[in-house]
């Protein structure tokens, strides 16, 4: 039999309740780390799917931009003659494929993360944003490797790393991955309402490579922008021309370091970040009538 003694001493289980974000000042950092295990699992989980059941496995990282290079490097480098900014074409291309590898992957998966995770949402309640997140985490795996096939085709050049690398690489390497997440936040939460976006998303990844220096040299752009009297900063609006720019300045040493696109970008890495962040918490509430 139980006391009435004992009964006041059994703990009662804490009641937690969940209210809509008010207002334009309610980001809630905080959640995001208390749920960050959450979001590496999200990210291991994004990642083994990807090559669940596959021959290859990770060696598909690999593949994808080495083939794009070899593609690039026949009809670009060869028959086009766009320049290389006196560097062999192929290990031109390829530095610039890395980064734009993961964009383009990160911006694509994360886009889609929302509504792909429409039960888990519908489910349970945590921090929404860590879902289009571990998106963009998960291509840290393929960018990793494909960064060790790119020394080896540099010791191959007889290339040797910069010493600006060794902190300016980390920086491209974090702008990347800001830009992937800022556009996504937007593209993800426009998803939800809009499944247009899913059509949208291919077509605008094809037409910002062709926009971003990593075909042809941004001494190329930078010279039509000087004929024409506009300042190169314009061409920074455009936050992947700064990394891809930046990224090949910081490995390979032989281009001029792009400051204004790098602070063009930068500003406009920011103002993604910041402006999708409030744009999904603003709607996040809606999230699980409309997945």
């Amino acid at each position: 039999m139980t006391t009435p003694a004992a009964s006041n001493a059994e703990e009662v289980p804490p009641t937690v309740v969940i209210r809509p974000t008010r207002g334009w000042m309610s980001l809630r950092l905080g959640d995001v780390w208390e749920y960050r295990e959450l979001l590496f699992f999200l990210a291991w989980r994004d990642v083994k799917i990807r090559y669940k059941q596959t021959a290859l496995g990770a060696a598909w990282a690999v593949l994808q931009p080495l083939l794009t290079m070899v593609v690039f490097t026949i009809f670009f480098g060869g028959l086009a003659k766009v320049g290389s900014d006196g560097l062999p074409y192929p290990i031109f291309s390829y530095a610039g494929l890395l980064p734009w590898t993961l964009f383009s992957q990160a911006l694509s998966q994360s886009s889609q993360s929302l509504v792909s995770s429409s039960n888990l949402i519908k489910k349970v309640y945590f921090p929404r944003i860590l879902v289009p997140m571990a998106s963009v985490l998960a291509g840290v795996v393929d960018f990793g490797v494909s960064l060790v096939a790119l020394f080896g085709m540099m010791a191959y050049y007889r290339i040797w790393p910069s010493a600006a690398c060794v902190v300016w690489l980390p920086l491209m390497f974090l702008l990347v991955l800001g830009a992937s997440l800022g556009t996504g936040l937007w593209l993800a939460t426009l998803n939800v309402e809009y499944r247009d976006v899913r059509y949208v998303v291919p077509f605008l990844v094809q037409i910002w490579l062709f926009v971003t220096p990593v075909i042809y040299p941004a001494s190329r752009v930078a010279a039509k922008f000087q004929e024409r009297g506009l300042p190169l900063w314009l061409y920074g609006l455009n936050p992947m021309a700064g990394v891809v720019e930046g990224f090949r300045w910081a490995l390979l040493g032989r281009t001029p370091f792009p400051g204004g696109l790098l602070l063009s970008g930068t500003l406009v890495t920011l103002f993604l970040l910041v402006s999708g962040s409030f744009y999904l918490r603003r709607m996040e509430s809606n999230f699980a009538d409309v997945v």
